[in-house]
Parts: C-alpha cells; sequence; structure tokens
C-alpha cells in the first residue's frame, strides 16, 4: 500500500508539472483576473486614434512566433543588435500599444502577465476589432531571455517561391494548410510600394511584371507603384476588402488580384491551390470547411511555437528590456 501511495504521489507529481508546462486558456484567472480586459481596453482605445492598428498588431505576433518563438523577443531595444531591427521586420510595429498594455498590467498585478501573451491576446482583439472571429488565447508564455538580429535572417519573404515558404512554414511545424490560412491574415492592412518593385518591373531576369497579376488589375498597381516612385507608398493588400477580416483575400489570389507576390505564390502549389478552392466550392456555406473557424486553429497553432513556460524564461517588468 506505500508503494502504491508513492507511485500516486509521483503521478500526481508529474501531472502537476505537465499542466505548469503547458499553455491554458484562463492562465491569468486566478492571478490577474483583470488580464485579458485590461488588453482588449488599451488595443480598442488605440484603434480609435490610429486606423490600422488591427493589422499592424497581427503582424505583430506573427513576426514574434517566427523567430525564437512566442516569446515577445522582437519587443527588446537593447541597440542595433535587436531582434527587431532585422530586414524581415521591416515596418513592424505596434510596440507601443504592448508596452501601454504591460504599464496597465504592471500596476494591477506587478511581475504576473508576460510581453509574450500581452503579444497574443493583442492579435486576437485586433482581429475582432476588424470583424474577424472571437476566439480564446491559451496563455502561460513566458518572455524569452533572447533577441538578436542575426536569428531573424530566415523569416518568410514576399519574394519567396511557394517551395521556400512551405519549407520555412514546416520548419515551424505548420502545414500548407496553415501556410495559406496565415497568409489569409492579409486581408487586412496594407504594403509599402518597396515591396512590390520585384513583382511589378523587375519579376524575370528581362524585367517585366509577374503574369500571374490579372491583366485588369496590372495597370492599377502600377499607377499606385510607378517605377522609381516613392516606395514608401502604401496600398491595400486585400483588393476591395481592406478594412473587413474575411475571406476575400482568398478570392483575390485565385483571381489574380493577390497583391504580394508571396500571397499569389500560393495558388500556384497543387496543395496550397485546393486548400484555397475549399472555401469556395458550390456546397462549402453548408457542407465546406469555415475559413474563421480554420482560421483560429491556425493561428492558436501558430501562438503556440517555441514557447517558453513554467521555469523558463522570465516575466519582463517592461516590454523592451530583459529583466
Amino acid at each position: 500500500m506505500k508503494t502504491m501511495g508513492f507511485v500516486f504521489l509521483l503521478l500526481a507529481f508529474f501531472a502537476i508539472r505537465v499542466v505548469q508546462g503547458q499553455l491554458r486558456v484562463g492562465f491569468y484567472s486566478n492571478t490577474c483576473p483583470d488580464a485579458e480586459s485590461i488588453v482588449s481596453s488599451v488595443v480598442r482605445n488605440a484603434a480609435q486614434s490610429i486606423s490600422n492598428i488591427p493589422p499592424v498588431l497581427l503582424r505583430l505576433h506573427f513576426h514574434d512566433c517566427f523567430v525564437e518563438g512566442c516569446d515577445g523577443s522582437i519587443l527588446i531595444e537593447n541597440g542595433p543588435k535587436a531582434e527587431r531591427h532585422a530586414f524581415g521586420h521591416q515596418g513592424v510595429g505596434g510596440f507601443e500599444v504592448i508596452e501601454q498594455a504591460k504599464a496597465q498590467l504592471e500596476a494591477t498585478c506587478p511581475g504576473v502577465v508576460s510581453c509574450a501573451d500581452i503579444v497574443a491576446l493583442a492579435a486576437r482583439d485586433a482581429i475582432a476589432l476588424a470583424n474577424g472571429p472571437s476566439y480564446e488565447v491559451p496563455t502561460g508564455r513566458r518572455d524569452g531571455r533572447v533577441s538578436d538580429v542575426s536569428l531573424a535572417a530566415n523569416m518568410p519573404d514576399v519574394s519567396d517561391s511557394i517551395q521556400q515558404l512551405k519549407a520555412k512554414f514546416l520548419q515551424k511545424g505548420l502545414s500548407e494548410k496553415d501556410l495559406v490560412l496565415l497568409s489569409a491574415a492579409h486581408t487586412i492592412g496594407t504594403t509599402a510600394c518597396f515591396f512590390m518593385t520585384k513583382r511589378l518591373y523587375k519579376f524575370s531576369p528581362a524585367g517585366g511584371s509577374d503574369p500571374a497579376i490579372n491583366p485588369d488589375f496590372l495597370p492599377q498597381l502600377q499607377s499606385i507603384c510607378p517605377q522609381n516612385g516613392d516606395v514608401n507608398v502604401r496600398l491595400p493588400m486585400d483588393r476591395g476588402s481592406e478594412r473587413t477580416f474575411d475571406k476575400q483575400i482568398l478570392d483575390n489570389i485565385r483571381n489574380g488580384f493577390a497583391v504580394l507576390e508571396s500571397d499569389a505564390r500560393i495558388y500556384d502549389d497543387e496543395t496550397t491551390r485546393m486548400v484555397v478552392d475549399s472555401y469556395f466550392g458550390i456546397l462549402t456555406p453548408i457542407f465546406g470547411p469555415s475559413f474563421e473557424s480554420d482560421f483560429v486553429d491556425s493561428i492558436v497553432k501558430m501562438g503556440q511555437i517555441g514557447v517558453k513556460t513554467g521555469s523558463k524564461g522570465e516575466i519582463r517588468r517592461v516590454c523592451t528590456a530583459f529583466n
């Protein structure tokens, strides 16, 4: 009996350790019950004064997760070699919103809520503000202790081939379906002409534009981003639906109206093309997959890449600096 009791206690101990080492919905329900509502309030207030906050915060979450995992490493500002200054992170923003949320959380629950969790929660709230799906975010991430610009050298790039994109996503444990759905996050927000130059004017060694661009769409893109024009001019990534989170971007991709080259490429591959088409079948509204539900599955999955839990990492006092 004593042996059985010991085994039971041992199993219970390991069960507790496993739970503590995993993310879970409501992680802060006892230690900081207002955590999620505080983040939501900060995001909502920021969006009232800065209209592009939803896509900015969504992009921040993606870029954080794709380097050292979802650990807030992109938030650190410790000089020119900090990860946030990587070429692949150009245009990433929203740092001030995360800091505002962190400051309020520290005033309410000091040393409890990680910056990494704030990024994930803010992305969720941003999607909801753009009329996207609402979903629960598993929390319990801890903040990483590494920030190095060189670690962001392999970020997915707008000029990547579909093979490169698939390989980069697979390296993070994400499937071809995840690639399509997370690319569809471009349904909200804008991009700069800087990222369009190659696709519009230098697509091949001989020059010219990407033949995947619909001929009716090409003049529109070139008028917004003329050759040798201002590369900082911005244009919507989702033609006709840039402020609403929906599957319109996938329909645009199907019909040659993709803005980003990397978005267009997902229709070049049979596997990813089938995923795109699955949301537009005749019977899809009744029997087909739900874009919104599938997107939630993919972003929750992405939010668990390389997370630090338990005794790993730390809970930063401010998001821009290690403790």
